[in-house]
């Protein structure tokens, strides 16, 4: 499964992410620009103490795999 991963600054200069499952793919980073530009601009975010996002700090696609090991060995 991937995950886009978007880190902002906030206002006290920490770092906070919002991640998207499954997001579009090719990734383009026009889009991610903007897309996290508005999400700034529109203050709906806010980080765990309340702070606002201020800054697109960097966006990254991540993959997890996942495989489940049978543990019931007769």
């Amino acid at each position: 499964m991937k995950v886009l991963e978007l880190n902002f600054l906030t206002e006290e200069g920490k770092t906070s992410k919002l991640t998207i499952d499954q997001p579009l793919e090719p990734v383009d980073p026009a889009q991610v620009k903007a897309a996290m530009e508005n999400i700034i601009a529109s203050y709906v975010f806010l980080d765990t103490d309340g702070n606002p996002f201020v800054e697109a700090k960097s966006a990254r696609l991540v993959e997890r795999n996942v495989e489940e090991i049978d543990i019931n060995i007769e």
